[in-house]
């Protein structure tokens, strides 16, 4: 028998069925689910020192437990000194098992390493059921090891569910665990 995520497990035998009755869905396929999570960290520093980019990419693939790709510029902006195609940016996408293992180290080791965490804002939804949640600082996540570090940077983590209202993605997320400060949205 191959391994299942405590999460996907917890998802088929919890959070669907309650979701499923709280909702009144005519079909279990109209219960949202997680798509994947798209981790992103922009890098614009890196315009003038390449190694920024090596570095970046190493760090978000220690996170995420996946081969992140760097992020290419579209246009040209001379104020900045940045041209078409430079690398300014890491990103990585998770599906499947490999999202759900890196959702449960988020909840359960990296959130709570927050300094001053008073629960996560339920303002990143975007309307469509999509969550953006932004982590100031990558040393959260255990995987970074503090001496290798050269700066501190942020990133972006995006939730992309099946869910059609930001109501029923929030439940979804709050099901899965993650902490959020105001529990109330319209």
């Amino acid at each position: 028998m191959s391994y299942i995520p405590r999460l996907k497990t917890k998802y088929r035998e919890e959070i669907h069925p309650e979701l499923l009755s709280k909702f009144e869905y005519s079909s279990p396929m109209q219960v949202p689910r997680l798509l994947k999570i798209s981790i992103n960290q922009g890098l614009g520093s890196a315009i003038t020192d390449k190694k920024i980019i090596d570095n970046g990419i190493e760090e978000m693939s220690l996170i995420s437990g996946q081969k992140a790709v760097a992020t290419k510029s579209k246009k040209d902006i001379s104020n900045f000194k940045l041209r078409k195609g430079m690398p300014i940016g890491v990103r990585v996408t998770l599906r499947h098992n490999q999202m759900y293992e890196f959702l449960d180290r988020l909840i359960s080791v990296a959130i709570p390493r927050i300094r001053d965490f008073r629960g996560i804002n339920d303002k990143g939804f975007d309307g469509r059921g999509n969550y953006t949640l932004g982590v100031t600082e990558q040393i959260i996540f255990p995987e970074i090891v503090m001496d290798k570090i050269n700066k501190i940077n942020g990133l972006d983590i995006t939730f992309v569910t099946s869910a059609p209202t930001d109501k029923e993605a929030l439940e979804l997320l709050k099901a899965f665990g993650l902490p959020f400060k105001n529990q109330k949205l319209d």
